[in-house]
């Protein structure tokens, strides 16, 4: 679960080491990148008590390639050596001192908020594939988690899109803001629990504490101003599609093979209950066009968008139908559903792109 946070080029060595702390029945296995710290523990039996830095690649090679069964450490904490003995065979490598590795932060004046690990797990699906890869806007690089007395609100955009998750059923008397990167969300994905189980939040304005059954997770919070989200979505939609979630991203798939490799721009012409799905590629004279049976209420209309970014955003919806809310052609598009929970609100935004010439 500990190794995603292991750096593979770290700028400090002793990060490419688990620190093992070790009492006679627990092993504590600590890992870190500085920004993020995981912590997990499990029960073991041990005639005596110390620390250890272990090459955490090795070890994991190691012990991946073993079948199923015991293994014993012998370590030797004056010259860091680690033996592991298996029923196969017995494995040496070298270790480092303990205490050359960072201490996991303290949390000191917290808020706590505690979620079920499934609506977490929904949250973080909902919208961390809509955070931006670029270093240059750090405040794009995460999840902004906006905690009230009615609601929390999980909201992530790269600048092209942008995705909100509001859930009315997880509050706190406490409000605030925090803005989680998106490493340390995409790790806290991948060890959520499958049975659902409650993971506490802890925060305060740099750091944040994920737990939840024996593993912790730690990360340094992004102080950045989140871009402000609200003004960006349009209230006045009066075009609006409504349309089967599958049948238009299938379309869209097919679609865009034929777009601009570059904008990936497809058009959609809305007209009666049809709506014309088409791209174009004068570079090597490629084009595609379809035809799907909508709903929409407005007046005529063409519009166009990013397929690839719109094929994600849908990609990412369970609904089995959604809505496509427009007002202009130079104004967003609202995708929601009418499907979710009443105790749950999902909303992507994707902007634009100018049409091209053609008809």
């Amino acid at each position: 679960m500990v190794i995603g946070v292991v750096p593979p080029n770290p700028l400090v060595p002793i990060l490419e080491n688990f620190l093992f702390e070790i009492t006679k029945d627990k092993l504590t296995i600590y890992a870190s990148d500085v920004q993020i710290s995981m912590i997990t523990e499990m029960p073991i039996e041990c005639k005596e008590v110390g620390s250890i830095a272990v090459p955490a690649k090795i070890l994991i090679d190691t012990i991946k390639n073993l079948p199923d069964q015991p293994i014993t450490f012998s370590i030797d904490t004056d010259k860091f050596s680690v033996e592991i003995s298996s029923d196969n065979g017995r494995y040496k490598l070298t270790g480092e001192n303990a205490t050359d590795f960072p201490k996991a932060p303290a949390l000191s004046k917290a808020s706590k908020i505690d979620i079920a690990s499934d609506t977490l797990n929904q949250a973080i699906a909902y919208t961390l594939f809509a955070t931006a890869t670029d270093e240059l806007k750090p405040a794009m690089n995460g999840v902004l988690i906006a905690i009230s007395d009615s609601n929390t609100t999980f909201v992530s955009t790269d600048g092209h899109r942008l995705c909100r998750y509001r859930r009315v059923d997880v509050i706190s008397a406490e409000a605030q803001k925090i803005l989680v990167p998106r490493k340390a969300l995409s790790l806290l994905k991948g060890c959520l629990p499958s049975a659902n189980a409650l993971v506490n939040i802890e925060y305060n304005l740099e750091n944040a504490f994920f737990s939840f059954n024996n593993l912790q997770l730690i990360c340094r919070l992004i102080d950045e101003r989140f871009p402000d989200y609200e003004n960006a979505i349009p209230l006045t939609n009066p075009n609006k599609l409504s349309i089967e979630r599958n049948e238009l991203l299938s379309c869209l798939k097919r679609i865009s093979i034929y777009a601009n490799k570059s904008t990936h721009q497809v058009r959609f012409k809305l007209s009666g209950s049809e709506l014309h799905v088409s791209a174009e590629d004068l570079d090597f004279s490629n084009e595609a066009n379809e035809r799907l049976a909508c709903e929409f209420q407005g007046e005529d209309m063409e519009i166009g968008f990013n397929a690839k970014l719109v094929i994600e955003m849908l990609a990412n919806i369970p609904a089995n139908r959604i809505e496509i809310s427009m007002s202009t052609p130079n104004k967003p598009g609202i995708i929601s559903t009418n499907e979710s929970e009443t105790s749950e609100d999902l909303l992507m935004l994707v902007m634009p792109v100018t049409l091209n010439s053609y008809s």
